[in-house]
């Protein structure tokens, strides 16, 4: 009798286990790590990282930016007071932006120190943020769209000056948060109410996570529509490109203006390219499936994270915008520190 009732346990437990893990959406694995949207592209067996080969490889780039693509401190400073009453957005630099919707200044991927990795290590930049932390305006939201050194700094995060601003961030990464009031986990395609005029939606993207040697994708990844009255603007970094995007497309769009990485995917002569960052053709392509008007490229221009020469992902952006139905001024880039107006963007 006791070998049957046993025998009964086992089958519900498993039965149990089987029904919970159908419940899972796709990109949550029985084991609490998650994968990317179904369909993306998948790094093949024989693609080998080797960091000898790029630090050897790394050596031959020329870090050199031309000095217009950096405006002064001091006109950022003067610039972030003359656009005060406007909706802006702002780029501090790689993944940084502060974007002011109505009395909403919102800020993503707050990266402040002078290198992209643990303490004193990892790739370090090779131009400044356009402003100091101290001096950023006043802020109401910080977006957080996965935990690598160059977009989780936790320096940053520790001396951001304004704690009471609202984090929206994937699950698994609140841990780090413990000082803010108001943080937010989010799961794809869940949304939060910013206020009457604002909403902002986290969004899956072909991506992954990793800060340690034992922690691959257990906390996720994703990108951001934030929906301003009657504008939507889709920070999407880091991402490949992957047919996820059609159907963000179809089910959200079209997107006014989409941010997007273009930089970091050169990785030759250890394999072509990564899967993970878009080219900057593939940028351009995820605007096309999104149904974008303009498209904004960042995460270039600041640390070396491939082997491309730095200034080529904005010609590569440039050149190729109208193979996928964009003018070349819809194509855009700015200089760290430049502030333009949303207006003057969609224009």
């Amino acid at each position: 009798m006791k070998k049957l009732i046993s025998f009964l346990f086992i089958i519900l437990f498993f039965n149990i286990e089987l029904i919970a893990m159908e419940k899972l959406p796709y990109h949550h694995l029985p084991d609490g790590t998650f994968r990317n949207p179904e369909g993306s592209p998948v790094r093949a067996n024989d693609v080998k990282f080797s960091y000898r080969t790029f630090i050897k490889e790394k050596k031959k780039i020329d870090i050199t930016v031309p000095k217009d693509h950096v405006i002064d401190k001091k006109i950022v400073k003067e610039n972030l007071e003359k656009f005060k009453d406007d909706d802006y957005i702002a780029w501090i630099g790689h993944a940084t932006f502060l974007i002011k919707l109505g009395e909403t200044t919102i800020i993503t991927d707050p990266v402040f120190s002078k290198n992209a990795g643990p303490l004193i290590f990892g790739p370090k930049r090779y131009v400044e943020p356009a402003i100091q932390l101290k001096d950023i305006p006043k802020t109401d939201v910080f977006l957080l769209t996965h935990n690598h050194y160059d977009h989780q700094d936790m320096s940053t995060i520790r001396r951001f000056p304004y704690k009471d601003a609202k984090v929206l961030l994937p699950l698994k990464l609140g841990k780090y948060f413990k000082k803010y009031k108001d943080v937010n986990e989010m799961d794809w395609y869940e949304e939060i109410k910013i206020n009457d005029h604002l909403k902002i939606t986290f969004l899956p993207a072909v991506h992954w996570s990793k800060r340690s040697l034992t922690d691959t994708n257990k906390t996720l990844w994703g990108n951001f529509l934030i929906q301003y009255k009657n504008i939507k603007i889709l920070f999407a970094c880091d991402t490949g490109y992957g047919n996820i995007y059609k159907e963000i497309g179809e089910k959200y769009g079209p997107i006014d203006i989409t941010m997007i990485n273009i930089g970091a995917y050169d990785f030759r002569p250890m394999f072509d390219k990564s899967i993970y960052h878009t080219t900057p053709e593939e940028a351009l392509n995820v605007a096309q499936d999104l149904k974008s008007k303009k498209v904004l490229g960042m995460h270039w221009g600041t640390f070396v994270l491939s082997l491309e020469p730095v200034m080529e992902p904005l010609i590569r952006f440039k050149e190729n915008a109208q193979k996928f139905g964009f003018k070349k001024e819809d194509a855009i880039t700015f200089k760290i520190g430049e502030i333009n107006s949303i207006k003057k963007i969609l224009d």
